[in-house]
């Protein structure tokens, strides 16, 4: 991924927007049984803002030739590569 450095203004505010919404909820997030502190309007409205951006984030790799290999993704998404492990040929595998 690209250096904090290296992002623009406008890449670090959606980043760290993004991080401090995703902080709120998972903080926020109901546990044993505990109703939600958020009403449904107020969750569409954080997912409204996440989606904003994610679409900008989106718009702002892409304008800069970023793949999607070098975007963020979350820990349980499938990658759409798989790496190849080369060996010599002199190397026994087991």
């Amino acid at each position: 991924m690209t250096d904090q450095a290296e992002l623009s203004k406008e890449q670090r505010i959606m980043r760290a927007m993004r991080k401090t919404l995703t902080s709120i909820v998972r903080d926020t997030a109901p546990r044993d049984g505990v109703p939600s502190p958020f009403s449904s309007e107020t969750v569409e409205n954080i997912r409204m803002c996440l989606g904003l951006i994610s679409a900008r984030e989106a718009e702002l790799a892409e304008a800069l030739g970023l793949s999607r290999e070098e975007r963020p993704r979350y820990a349980d998404e499938t990658p759409a590569s798989q790496p190849l492990q080369f060996v010599s040929p002199s190397t026994k595998l087991n």
